[in-house]
């Protein structure tokens, strides 16, 4: 931009703008008036000697400059666009002036005359009417200096056509830049909407899908107990005929068969009175709070209820040591997630078909973390599939079998227990489920008081009591 020209007024400061605005105006405003009459020593290189006539224009459009200024902090708005077209028209003159007073046709400042409406262009994107004024007053300026000066016409009409020619391109592009900011803000907030639109609607279904398993929970609480009733009886009536039937004179191997007929019976019964415990932990785990977990026996919860999913299924293998360290998590919640790897390593494999199923689980503690493994020798992931894993409402299974939130949610609680959950393929073929987990750092013991006569010492400390 030319030293000659004003700042760019880029959104006007007006009286209404704030105090720190206003004095950064002001202080823009004196910058630029003391570098309009510190440019005056160029005119004494181009004239060779002191010019009062190109002083006094500078002087002036010094004055003018912190006139404007002071105009645009004291007016109303409603006479904003009026000071700012004036503004720049006397600003126009003031530079044909110089022009004029420096040589002319001669001077170094006329090769920037065409420049002239772009830059005002550029500087004023939102508003053409101030270019067309500058344009107007600039080719005014180059007829009545060539006029003076007494040049050829043509040269005259040349350079009122390069004006001209400047003026349109700074106008026309002003006006596309601004047709194109409207458009691009046009699609930036359409944009918005739909995104706002997409969550507001996940969320939706979100909530439905949470008050749905929420009424399946408390469902199945309720049914689960409606099991529990049938259930005793049976056992009662069971255990009777047991020793109804073992107390009569029998041969002894039809005896040692009925033994071993009410033994599997009674284990099955056993088997589902472990299943609706385990599941009447899992409807009610909203209540516990987080705590110390030896992670084999939080995968031991998992299994037995996983085995009924993956019994027909595939082999399932456990292999968590005993002495891995604690982690901090509510129980429930973690078995929960577990159960959840379980049953979707289950149905990859189930609709593979994959002959020889296996899930196999293991444990390790590495680097102050625990981690553990969830894989199956099943197709894994497609390469499609890996990135949006863990999205909301994504899934690959039908309607009947996933609702897309059962990953989702599972890294929302191992990250809620400052874990990890991520995903990824096998070399040797299938899929791999991360599940890492901070180890749990029991908090220093304070230090002990002083017993007091006649107290018992305390037990010595441990990893808890049953």
């Amino acid at each position: 931009m030319s030293p000659l020209l004003p700042p760019p007024d880029a959104g006007l400061i007006t009286r209404h703008s704030s105090p720190e605005q206003r004095r950064r105006r002001w202080r823009m405003s004196a910058v630029f008036a003391a570098s309009i009459l510190l440019l005056y020593p160029l005119d004494l290189l181009m004239l060779r000697q002191p010019s009062l006539a190109t002083l006094a224009v500078r002087a002036a459009w010094s004055v003018e400059m912190v006139l404007y200024t002071w105009l645009l902090m004291t007016l109303e708005e409603r006479w904003l666009p009026l000071i700012l077209r004036i503004h720049t028209g006397l600003m126009s003159s003031f530079f044909m002036a110089i022009v004029y007073f420096t040589g002319g046709t001669s001077s170094p400042f006329m090769t920037l005359v065409p420049s002239m409406p772009l830059l005002i262009s550029l500087i004023r994107p939102g508003d053409t009417k101030p270019a067309i004024i500058c344009g107007v007053m600039c080719a005014l300026g180059t007829l009545g200096i060539v006029w003076r000066t007494e040049g050829p016409v043509m040269s005259a009409l040349a350079w009122a056509g390069m004006v001209a020619a400047s003026t349109f391109f700074g106008v026309y592009g002003s006006s596309q830049f601004r047709k194109t900011q409207a458009a691009e803000h046009e699609a930036r907030v359409e944009r918005e909407r739909r995104e706002s639109m997409e969550q507001l609607t996940k969320a939706e279904r979100h909530r439905a899908q949470s008050e749905k398993l929420a009424t399946v929970g408390r469902l199945a609480a309720s049914v689960m107990h409606e099991i529990n009733n049938p259930l005793a009886f049976v056992g009662s009536n069971l255990e009777y005929l047991r020793t109804e039937v073992l107390a009569q004179p029998l041969p002894e191997a039809l005896r040692q068969e009925f033994q071993e007929v009410f033994d599997e019976t009674r284990t099955g019964m056993e088997r589902i009175r472990q299943i609706v415990s385990d599941l009447k932990g899992f409807s009610r785990m909203d209540v516990e709070e987080p705590s110390e977990c030896v992670l084999a026996d939080v995968v031991s919860d998992a299994a037995r209820l996983a085995g009924v999913r993956l019994k027909h299924v595939a082999k399932l293998t456990v292999r968590i040591p005993a002495e891995l360290s604690e982690v901090f998590a509510t129980r429930r919640r973690l078995a929960q997630v577990i159960l959840n790897l379980l049953v979707n390593a289950g149905d990859a494999l189930e609709e593979a078909k994959v002959q020889g199923g296996e899930v196999r689980v293991t444990g390790r503690e590495e680097g102050g973390q625990v981690t553990l493994l969830v894989e199956d020798n099943g197709p894994g992931f497609p390469p499609e599939v890996l990135p949006r894993l863990f999205e909301s409402f994504f899934t690959t299974k039908g309607p009947e079998k996933g609702t897309g939130l059962g990953l989702s949610l599972s890294r929302e609680m191992v990250e809620r227990f400052g874990g990890r959950l991520t995903a990824e393929n096998r070399t040797e073929g299938g899929a791999r489920l991360r599940l890492e987990l901070p180890v749990h750092k029991p908090a220093a013991p304070s230090a002990a008081a002083p017993e007091s006569p006649g107290t018992e010492n305390p037990s010595p400390p441990g990893r808890g009591t049953g």
